[in-house]
C-alpha cells in the first residue's frame, strides 16, 4: 500500500460522471480543491464498499468546493453507469479494470473472487500538494472493520482543513 507522506501518482482513466462517460484526470482534480478522496474496491455491487461508498454520499462529501471524491473500481465503465444509477453515487466511479491505478498506489489485489489484477478495498486522501495524507486498506473487500476506512479518513481531511462530517457506514444497508 501506498505510504503517508509521499507523492500521490497522477492517473487519467475512463469514469462515469454525471451520467456520461468520460476521462477523469486526477491532476484537474488536485488542482480545484484541497483534497481529493479516491476509494478502491475490486467490484462494483459489492456489499461493504456499497456502505462505503452511500456512507461518503449521504455524508455530502461529493457536495463541497473544496473535496472531490472518486470511486475507483475493477469493473468496466459500463458496469459504473449501472452502480452510479442504482445507489444515485454523484461522484465519479473510475473503470480501472485492469489494475493500472491500483498497481501505481499499491493496492492491487493478488486475487479476489477469482480475479485478478483489481484494486484492493482502500481508502486514499490526497492533500493540493500532491502528498499522500491518509491511506488504510481492509485485508478482504468483504470485511466490516469498524471504523471503516472511510470513517477513518475524515481526521486527515479535517487536519488538510476540510471539515467534513464522519460518514456513518452501515454495513446491512439499505443504501
Amino acid at each position: 500500500m501506498i505510504d503517508v507522506g509521499v507523492k500521490a501518482p497522477d492517473f487519467i482513466a475512463p469514469a462515469v460522471v454525471g451520467g456520461t462517460a468520460t476521462e477523469l484526470e486526477l491532476f484537474r482534480l488536485v488542482d480545484r480543491h484541497e483534497a481529493v478522496v479516491c476509494c478502491f474496491a475490486p467490484a462494483n455491487f459489492v456489499p461493504t464498499c456499497t456502505a462505503a461508498f452511500a456512507a461518503v454520499r449521504d455524508a455530502g462529501w461529493h457536495d463541497r468546493d473544496d473535496l472531490a471524491v472518486v470511486a475507483l473500481t475493477g469493473d468496466s465503465l459500463y458496469a459504473g453507469f449501472a452502480y452510479a444509477d442504482r445507489f444515485d453515487l454523484p461522484f465519479p466511479i473510475v473503470s480501472d479494470f485492469h489494475g493500472g491505478v491500483a498497481e501505481s498506489y499499491d493496492l492491487l489485489a493478488d486475487s479476489w473472487e477469482g480475479h485478478s489484477d483489481i484494486p484492493r478495498r482502500a481508502v486514499v486522501a490526497i492533500d493540493g500538494d500532491w502528498t499522500v495524507r491518509f491511506a488504510e486498506a481492509t485485508t478482504d473487500a468483504l470485511d466490516r472493520p469498524a471504523p471503516s476506512p472511510v470513517q477513518n479518513a475524515t481526521a486527515a481531511l479535517r487536519d488538510i482543513g476540510v471539515d467534513v462530517d464522519r460518514p456513518r457506514v452501515n454495513y446491512d444497508g439499505p443504501w
